[in-house]
């Protein structure tokens, strides 16, 4: 039974939607943060990445730095910049990426939810980048990028969803950076919010699909708002919630997640290809090899690209080490390889799919020996490994588009 609620969103006034809206802080690193801001300073990155208003060696975890983002958040709302709604609405975000479309609903979704496992997670969290959210949110009394979420696709809610966007006029319609189109629509019909409210009591499972850090920052933002306000107010506070986009299974598309290594472990390229050959059947390619099948992969050594499939009897029966991400660090990048935790060793690094296979050579040729191309991880897999309670190795799925931060608020201070 999934607790999503509706809100009442500060959202951009729409004229300055376009202008304020971002891509999420974590997908720049500060130089680049740095630079989108100077040149585009109306962009939510400001608040989002507040250090972007210090010097460049300004610690940029210091107590003035949150601050100056709850000052500039606020300063916007109070001078008209953002709009709130007068009463709580779900909101519809549809994002169009190279011709398909995935369509979600904005809501608050519950901590307690998380707590007890009806929002599950496939990834671990680090405590430094939680630590950064947490912060980030406190201080700035309000949440401001949404988390991803996704469901099993609910027959009821696509079809209100999609009558919606048929009669209504989206309030917000535009290509964002990333030659992404969004549209949003506002859902305030009170017979409407009331029926997503009670189809979402019938959902058993909702999973977290991208933003475990920031799920994990805002519910333990709302913990300790919990314990704060204990005794003191009446009613049920809005730091026990936090923004989330919520999508049907069927909308969304994993990319493949890439792997590039530095070196051979002291291996030459015959001996790699060698041992390799005890646990795949490798065939040489002319062209940039995308893995077509669950099993395979693509390795990129020495300018040549190979394609390499997994003995169907090495590959366990499993929900995680049947992931081709386990195979491929289980048979290769630890036994061979020599890459014992990928979390921390200095010598693997990742590319999202995103980024091209192209992107995969560029790199051997200017800082990596060889690279591997992934077949993506499935919905399927992901909710399965959820399901079990179980946890993904790290960078196993990447999604696109990227929701945007900015055209969403949820303040926690007060009541619901």
């Amino acid at each position: 039974m999934a607790d999503i609620k509706p809100f009442k969103a500060y959202r951009p006034c729409g004229e300055k939607a376009q202008t304020i809206a971002s891509l999420p802080y974590d997908v720049f690193n500060r130089q680049e943060a740095y630079e989108k801001v100077q040149k585009e300073p109306e962009s939510f990155l400001a608040i989002d990445r507040p250090e972007t208003q210090f010097e460049p060696d300004h610690d940029m975890y210091a107590p003035e730095v949150y601050q100056k983002a709850h000052d500039m958040l606020w300063e916007k709302i109070e001078k008209g910049d953002f709009i709130q709604d007068e009463k709580p609405c779900y909101y519809i975000y549809e994002q169009t990426m190279n011709g398909r479309t995935q369509t979600g609903i904005v809501a608050c979704a519950s901590i307690e939810d998380y707590l007890k496992g009806v929002i599950k997670k496939h990834e671990n969290t680090r405590a430094d980048k939680e630590e950064d959210r947490i912060k980030h949110v406190y201080n700035c009394e309000a949440q401001t990028g949404p988390i991803f979420l996704c469901y099993r696709e609910n027959r009821l809610l696509s079809e209100l969803v999609s009558r919606v966007k048929e009669v209504d006029t989206p309030v917000y319609d535009f290509t964002s950076e990333d030659g992404v189109l969004n549209r949003v629509w506002v859902i305030d019909d009170l017979e409407e919010t009331e029926t997503i409210c009670r189809v979402f009591v019938t959902i058993d499972s909702v999973y977290i699909a991208d933003g475990h850090h920031r799920c994990a920052s805002a519910v333990k933002v709302g913990l300790k708002k919990r314990e704060e306000n204990e005794g003191k107010v009446r009613g049920k506070l809005k730091s026990e919630y936090f923004l989330s986009v919520l999508f049907p299974d069927s909308d969304l598309m994993i990319m493949d997640y890439n792997r590039v290594v530095k070196d051979l472990n002291g291996l030459t390229a015959s001996e790699f290809m060698d041992k390799l050959s005890e646990k795949f059947d490798i065939t040489e390619e002319k062209e940039q090899v995308h893995p077509e099948n669950k099993g395979e992969f693509g390795l990129f050594l020495e300018d040549k690209w190979y394609r390499l499939a997994i003995h169907k009897e090495i590959v366990p029966d499993d929900a995680v080490e049947g992931l081709d991400v386990s195979v491929l660090q289980n048979e290769v990048l630890s036994p061979i390889l020599g890459i014992g935790d990928p979390r921390t060793d200095k010598r693997i690094d990742f590319v999202g799919g995103i980024r091209g296979l192209g992107e995969l050579e560029n790199r051997c040729h200017k800082d990596m020996k060889l690279a591997f191309s992934m077949h993506p991880t499935s919905i399927g897999e992901l909710f399965a490994v959820a399901d079990a309670g179980r946890l993904m190795p790290p960078k196993s799925t990447w999604f696109e588009p990227k929701l945007l931060s900015g055209l969403f608020i949820h303040d926690i201070c007060g009541t619901i």
